[in-house]
């Protein structure tokens, strides 16, 4: 996208608002630099925040390069399909956290997932998870800057490289003054500027095409209107196989791998000011998580069916939501828009960037390189290395530009670290025999069989159907084949090294972890609506309705 292809016609009331926005944002991040007197201050806000802050931040955090312009990309190619990344791809897995495994991360007083790892396998898996994790940050962390950068250039007209510069700066302004709260506090802030962005945009998107009715006549392929059986976004033609390799491959592997396993959301539970608070966090986020596709999915059609450039192949799907924004929104209502995509896009790196600087501080730095100094010290590394992740993410953010669909890039990066990494989790949370060579040789399996696939899936020349998927089905296959071998290989390894006695694993394993260490005590004199079962078991009901109604 070049600024002489997308120019948006911003008037002075737009610039303002913007420039607002941007007050607001490092007005925050000034605020919060008083709070920041200690590394945990500046790593987990103290673990003092109410459930409502962390659980906006919760969903806030995800609302960024994804949820706005890969999937709105995914509504122009694929319609309601796109739901499956929400009703299937997400609730489901954010329940489980915050009923089954919050409370072992937070009640083990563990400062982030690669020390749970340290503590449950040793140094080796603990290695193995600090590392990719970090790369996969730098390298999401870019995605976002692109997207964020490009909204600059379309707005402004400047280089695509002067606005990744400016783009950066601003986010690392904010984290450097104050550390997560200040991310957390601008992911409310953001969450709620995101939604008065993409209500009206949806609203006067389908008055244009003359409502719902309307949209129905002007997207071509009716398959668009129904989530089930899924076969464009899958891959596979067969319904019924399109339908197990979307739960298995997406619901599952993917899903429970990103949500239950990934710092950058585990970190705002973490931040939670109790272990009742902690497992709420997902919860709440998932409500609104529940509803937010059709603020981003049907803008995507209606632009696939209303903008000439998508129409025609001319412009990409990544661009579709900035077209609808020119052809559509009035000044004023224009600005709001952009300073939501902006505040989604700093909200997504803001969030990797803060998990990335916790990770590589406690995880890689304290435990591997400079060991046993004062407190001051690290809170002094953490900031240093907000500033290294900003400026790499710079240069990952040219290589996620030579992805047409950035749904496919990221699903393929989840695939590689995120799903072994779940499955590593869950049979070590589990099943007490599993050893800590287990662990880390299981992680490493796993991402080089997803690794290996992809890669003669995308520069091989084999004729085989299954490494020629059509949608994100290859990205799909990779996170179940990285899975399954993490499995075979954890429970292989196992049975043939030493694991660990039963008391170092409490806090770790359930079956040998009292029942009091797992629940908070004071939940069940409160009313069932601020209890986290009651409230799960609500957030799935809907999410089932919303599958029937939309199937």
């Amino acid at each position: 996208m070049t600024a002489e292809g997308l120019r948006l016609d911003a008037s002075w009331v737009d610039y303002a608002l913007v420039a607002l926005y941007f007050a607001f944002v490092l007005g925050i991040g000034w605020a919060a630099k008083s709070k920041v007197s200690s590394s945990i201050d500046f790593f987990l806000s103290g673990r003092s925040l109410p459930a409502w802050v962390t659980g906006l931040a919760f969903i806030s955090a995800n609302l960024g390069a994804v949820e706005i312009v890969g999937h709105s990309a995914n509504g122009v190619q694929y319609g309601f399909e796109t739901m499956h990344y929400f009703w299937i791809g997400a609730i489901p897995a954010m329940v489980f956290l915050g009923i089954v495994m919050m409370p072992f991360y937070y009640g083990s007083k563990v400062r982030s997932v690669p020390e749970f790892m340290l503590r449950r396998f040793g140094k080796g898996a603990h290695l193995v998870n600090g590392l990719s994790f970090a790369v996969a940050q730098l390298l999401i962390a870019g995605v976002n800057l692109l997207l964020l950068a490009k909204v600059v250039n379309s707005l402004l007209g400047w280089p695509l490289w002067v606005t990744l510069v400016v783009a950066a700066a601003i986010v690392l302004s904010y984290i450097t003054l104050g550390g997560l709260s200040a991310a957390i506090y601008n992911e409310v802030l953001q969450f709620f500027v995101i939604i008065a962005a993409l209500l009206p945009l949806t609203m006067i998107g389908l008055h244009q095409v003359g409502g719902w009715s309307g949209l129905q006549e002007k997207v071509a392929d009716p398959s668009h209107f129904h989530t089930w059986p899924g076969t464009e976004i899958s891959g596979f033609d067969n319904p019924i196989v399109s339908a197990i390799g979307l739960v298995f491959g997406l619901g599952f592997v993917l899903s429970f791998g990103y949500w239950t396993t990934n710092f950058v959301e585990v970190q705002r539970s973490m931040a939670a000011d109790s272990l009742s608070s902690a497992r709420k966090t997902p919860i709440i986020g998932a409500f609104p998580k529940m509803f937010i596709p059709f603020l981003v999915v049907i803008p995507g059609m209606v632009a696939g069916a209303t903008v000439t450039p998508i129409m025609d192949g001319s412009a990409e799907p990544n661009d579709a939501i900035l077209y609808l924004m020119r052809d559509l929104l009035p000044n004023g209502l224009l600005g709001v828009a952009i300073a939501g995509l902006l505040a989604a896009f700093m909200a997504g790196m803001a969030a990797n960037i803060s998990a990335f600087n916790t990770v590589f501080s406690y995880d890689i730095w304290e435990s591997y390189i400079v060991k046993d100094r004062d407190d001051e010290y690290y809170l002094k590394v953490g900031r240093i290395a907000t500033v290294g992740a900003t400026v790499i993410a710079v240069f990952t953010a040219l290589l996620a530009s030579n992805f047409g669909n950035i749904m496919d890039y990221l699903q393929t990066l989840f695939g590689f670290f995120n799903a072994p990494l779940f499955a590593t989790f869950i049979l070590g949370m589990f099943w007490k025999r599993m050893t800590p060579t287990a662990g880390w040789v299981g992680l490493v399996s796993g991402t080089g069989v997803a690794i290996v696939y992809w890669a003669v899936a995308t520069f091989g020349s084999t004729d085989a159907t299954f490494f020629n998927l059509p949608g994100q089905g290859t990205a799909f296959v990779a996170a179940s084949l990285a899975f399954v071998t993490d499995i075979i290989a954890s429970v292989l390894v196992s049975l043939v090294t030493e694991p660990k006695p039963d008391e170092e694993l409490v806090g770790f394993v359930k079956s040998v972890t009292p029942k009091e260490n797992l629940t908070d005590a004071a939940e069940a004199t409160l009313p069932w609506y601020r209890r986290t079962v009651p409230l799960g078991i609500l957030c799935l009901a809907m999410v089932l309705v919303l599958n029937i109604v939309f199937a």
